[in-house]
């Protein structure tokens, strides 16, 4: 069976979990992905918080933060897919890069450096960013399959929505971009 082939390519694009995907890890995620190609694609989860803060990164890798300052304590780790689950993945508004940076656009980088983490430690890094251990990724025509199969829905990328630290709502407010409310969704597959 031939591969299903889409219009170009998805890069800078949301995909959010459609109600197929319950159980799956992928399960009322929303994902930023960043990369695709003939090659697969690569994206980040951006709204599944894990229990942990950035300030426990900092702490982990001996990042010294002023801690008067609850920004790092409040601002929480993301799970960002189960690839890569101890490699941390920071996406941050351009301006500045650092080494690994990629630019995605040129409102949007993605980075993996620890100086990074330095410099948002010590209030000189990016205005906007968040931090995700882990990764999501597709083989070669894998995304096109699943998206084919209707268990994402795709939305233009939007940065307000990536570095939003309203989790639960990202999701709902993405699909609400193309006039679709995700809670009226049935989890029954059709196709017509």
């Amino acid at each position: 069976m031939p591969k299903p082939k889409l219009n170009g390519y998805l890069e800078n694009q949301f995909l959010i979990a459609m109600p197929q995907l319950s159980g799956s890890y992928f399960e009322r995620s929303m994902t930023y992905l960043w990369k695709h190609n003939e090659d697969g694609a690569l994206g980040i989860v951006i709204n599944k918080p894990l229990k942990a803060s950035v300030a426990d990164i900092f702490e982990e890798l001996g990042i010294i933060y002023d801690i008067s300052k609850d920004i790092a304590k409040k601002k929480q780790l993301l799970a960002g897919g189960p690839v890569e689950k101890d490699k941390g993945f920071i996406i941050h508004d351009s301006g500045t890069c650092w080494e690994s940076s990629i630019s995605v656009t040129p409102e949007l980088t993605i980075c993996t450096s620890k100086n990074i983490l330095k410099d948002i430690a010590n209030g000189s890094g990016p205005e906007n960013y968040l931090i995700a251990l882990g990764c999501a990724g597709w083989s070669p025509g894998q995304l096109e399959e699943e998206i084919s199969a209707n268990a994402w829905l795709t939305v233009p990328a939007n940065p307000e929505l990536i570095f939003s630290d309203n989790h639960s709502s990202k999701a709902i407010e993405a699909a609400a971009i193309l006039g679709i409310d995700l809670q009226k969704i049935s989890p029954e597959i059709g196709h017509s």
